[in-house]
């Protein structure tokens, strides 16, 4: 347990949330002796980053809570598999499937990848595959499954008791047209087997009949194991009800309809969890990220990338600031969470905690001498045309014979994901530049400057004398664009690496013959 004084003042946003949680719902939590979590997964589409970062923030919530107080609790992810197709994602094989069942629950469509029994269960298995990768202690719960075996049924009957008050709380909430033919109950057609949204013609609270118009045709079933499901909103607030949740984030765009849940819930007799509004994840356009349109970065993009352990600590700083989500986010991520392992040894407790890898590793991070950024290691991959990771490691040990894969895991690990990212994304859009005359002189100059230093200068020295050829040769007042000629004539990018660091890594010889080789 970390010092009381300390779980109480630090302002990391976990610890926050958690002691907010245990201020607000006391008595209900002391009453069940448990915290239930829950998070949320719309599975019309493939996983996206947005559901894993739910799962992630609240597991560092419970994280916290398990240096607070010692309590039972459970994360349940809840699928709504039983929503109805509304339409198909752009990033889906064999779409026809999905066109020719547009409408029906995502458990009732066949899998377009052939694998599972539906649609919804092999994204669902998906969802559990990604999360396992991370080791995120969850219970799986379907909406399919609990409708048809039964579990919400009570809370069923008592939406419908509550019939009238849960109107009053949506209709003024809807366009004049809709309020018409709104219903909470959606009921599965018996002959095309769609989720219908239709006006309700009768019910009977007693023995849950109810009655639908469908189009001047009646459809006279029962609200009971699977035959009906709930509007979103309503359905939301139900499981709140029937699971007793106390806490769920979710995103922005989903607040005017926490309002109405909330409502709904306390209207069927429960007091709502406490929320938390996270901002969304954006794509390199600022556009939202969307499960159908497959935009910005996928999980599985990540981790071929980077780490999961980055992955976690881009999720953690600020959830209530908007991110954008794409691919060249990775090597920056990576560089931060190197730079918090680093710093992290020498913090004070109260900073630790304020540092992202303790929440990224439940509070012990592993200790490891950081020898370089990842994307001083991308620039190596390309210096070296190292295609697999032993090639880059006896490239790395030419120069620091010290360092091996069995200390270095963290480092072990970035070879493979460098490799990775320079293949993907950086090799494909290098863009050489061809120095002017002017230009050419200059890099000659600091080729010969190189010439005449010793490998055994510490790299702070070797960037000094960089520093001096580009001002010997007129960019004394922009050393910028003098790094940034370097950089588009040796790398193609127009950033790069801190100089004297990668020369005295990659080797001076090696330097000079990378610099001549692109200006002859």
């Amino acid at each position: 347990m970390l010092d009381i004084n300390l779980i109480q003042t630090t302002s990391s946003w976990p610890f926050v949330e958690v002691r907010k949680l245990l201020k607000d719902r006391k008595e209900i939590i002391k009453k069940k002796n448990k915290i239930t979590f829950q998070t949320g997964y719309g599975p019309s589409g493939l996983p996206h980053i947005g559901t894993f970062g739910e799962v992630a923030r609240t597991t560092m919530m419970i994280n916290a809570l398990n240096h607070i107080e010692k309590i039972n609790h459970e994360l349940i992810t809840f699928s709504d598999d039983m929503d109805g197709l509304r339409k198909v994602p752009d990033n889906i094989p064999n779409d026809e499937v999905l066109k020719k069942n547009l409408g029906k629950p995502l458990t009732a469509i066949p899998d377009p990848f052939k694998k599972f029994n539906s649609f919804g269960e092999h994204n669902n298995a998906m969802l559990k595959e990604f999360l396992n990768k991370f080791n995120f202690q969850f219970i799986f719960k379907s909406s399919t499954e609990n409708y048809k075996k039964g579990v919400f049924n009570n809370s069923l009957m008592r939406v419908l008791e509550k019939y009238e008050e849960i109107m009053n709380i949506i209709l003024p909430t809807l366009r004049e047209e809709r309020r018409k033919t709104y219903c909470p109950f959606l009921p599965i057609c018996p002959d095309t087997g769609k989720v219908l949204e239709i006006p309700l013609i009768s019910m009977d609270k007693k023995t849950g009949r109810v009655v639908f118009d469908n189009k001047g045709k009646k459809i006279d079933t029962d609200i009971l194991n699977g035959k009906c499901k709930l509007q979103w909103k309503v359905d939301w607030a139900m499981r709140w009800f029937t699971f007793d949740i106390d806490f769920e984030m979710y995103g922005k765009d989903l607040t005017e309809s926490a309002i109405l849940s909330n409502k709904i819930c306390r209207s069927l007799g429960k007091n709502p969890p406490n929320g938390f509004a996270y901002e969304l994840f954006l794509d390199e356009k600022g556009e939202k990220i969307s499960k159908s349109k497959g935009n910005g970065i996928s999980i599985e993009q990540w981790l071929r990338y980077a780490s999961p352990e980055s992955l976690s600590l881009y999720m953690y700083p600020n959830p209530k600031r908007a991110k954008k989500l794409y691919s060249e986010v990775v090597p920056k991520t990576v560089d931060e969470y190197l730079s918090c392992i680093e710093k992290y040894p020498e913090q004070e407790i109260k900073d630790k905690i304020l540092n992202p890898v303790w929440h990224v590793h439940n509070g012990t991070p592993p200790k490891e001498k950081i020898v370089m950024p990842f994307s001083m290691l991308l620039n190596l991959v390309g210096s070296s045309n190292a295609d697999n990771k032993d090639i880059l490691w006896k490239f790395i040990n030419r120069f620091h014979k010290e360092i091996n894969p069995k200390d270095h895991k963290i480092l072990d690990s970035l070879t493979k994901y460098a490799i990775n990212y320079f293949k993907d994304k950086v090799e494909p859009n290098k863009k050489f530049k061809t120095p002017n005359l002017k230009e050419k002189t200059a890099l000659k100059n600091l080729v010969s400057k190189l010439e005449k230093i010793n490998q055994s200068l510490s790299p702070e020295e070797i960037q000094t004398y960089v520093y001096t050829v580009g001002k010997e040769n007129g960019y004394e007042k922009n050393l910028r664009d003098w790094f940034k000629l370097i950089y588009e004539v040796v790398f193609g990018e127009e950033n790069g690496p801190r100089m004297g660091f990668f020369i005295s890594f990659f080797g001076l010889k090696e330097t000079i013959k990378l610099i001549n080789d692109k200006i002859k």
